[in-house]
């Protein structure tokens, strides 16, 4: 039985591939199932190219050799995932095949997928930069990528949203305050101006105050129908001049989760993701959220 036969909605997907990385995703992703209600699908995947050079009951022994690596791997994970939480239907699946296109295909019926921040990458890849990153930009459901410090489930610190100004943020504001209200924590919306002024001369003729005041006001504008639907959720804004990706990586110290957006669907995964998304996924403290405009999360 599926997670989501079981539930009756679309389950949490997370990788494993048996490393440290993997569990630490294994454990969170099994704690967002039971937050959510929902089940926690474990998948684990590892590509096949038979070599001709051998013979065929030497590729046999190598095909049968790999599976029964990945399905104690696979049954490992699981076994973490039972430990972690009760009440929560689990279900494993092996899958021949590569990571990136494994994983594409289960987003599709996900709410949620959940990958570590390093893998052991000849097995299977899960390593921020290459799979992962190819997953924040093409799953089509949300991406959270663990990493950073290890916090109970019951952490008070708060959600962290980064608001870029534009309608491509909505899908994240709508993820991160939904995470808040789940997490009864405050959500911290982190809005810089700025950042693209290099020149000390041009800079010293701009009228920062008034950057800074049209920039609360774009803020206060994004957050206005979210802070209606979630009247329960405290926030706490903070816009500040300088990059983007460094201020929300010096929030992600005292944060929980860090809910960035995306540029959408494209060939080239590290220009789709986006400096801003990039430069977060890469040095956060904390789990990262990933959120394409197109991949909604479920209610």
């Amino acid at each position: 039985m599926t997670a989501q036969v079981a539930t009756g909605r679309r389950p949490v997907v997370v990788g494993a591939d048996g490393s440290d990385s993997a569990l630490e995703a294994v454990r969170w992703a099994a704690v967002e199932a039971r937050r959510r209600e929902t089940g926690l699908r474990v998948v684990t995947a590892f590509g096949w190219a038979p070599d001709h050079h051998h013979s065929g009951r030497t590729e046999r022994y190598r095909h049968e050799l790999l599976e029964r690596t990945r399905r104690h791997v696979l049954a490992g994970a699981t076994r973490v995932a039972e430990r972690t939480v009760d009440g929560v239907p689990i279900s494993a699946e092996l899958v021949i095949g590569f990571p990136v296109r494994a994983l594409h295909e289960r987003s599709r019926d996900a709410q949620l997928l959940v990958l570590g921040s390093r893998g052991l990458g000849g097995l299977s890849g899960l390593l921020v930069g290459s799979v992962a990153v190819a997953m924040v930009a093409g799953a089509d459901c949300p991406v959270v990528v663990v990493r950073g410090e290890d916090r109970d489930a019951s952490s008070p610190e708060p959600v962290v949203v980064g608001v870029d100004g534009t309608p491509m943020s909505e899908a994240a504001l709508g993820f991160a305050f939904a995470a808040a209200a789940a997490r009864r924590v405050p959500l911290v919306a982190v809005h810089t101006f700025g950042d693209l002024v290099l020149d000390p001369q041009v800079a010293a003729l701009i009228d920062w105050e008034a950057l800074a005041e049209d920039a609360r006001a774009v803020l206060a504008d994004r957050l206005r129908p979210w802070t209606e639907k979630f009247a329960d959720v405290e926030v706490r804004r903070v816009v500040v001049r300088g990059p983007a990706g460094r201020v929300l990586v010096q929030e992600s110290a005292k944060a929980q989760l860090v809910v960035v957006g995306s540029r959408g669907r494209g060939n080239l995964a590290g220009l789709v993701l986006g400096s801003v998304s990039h430069a977060v996924l890469h040095r956060s403290h904390c789990p990262v959220a990933v959120v394409r405009p197109d991949a909604v999360p479920e209610s």
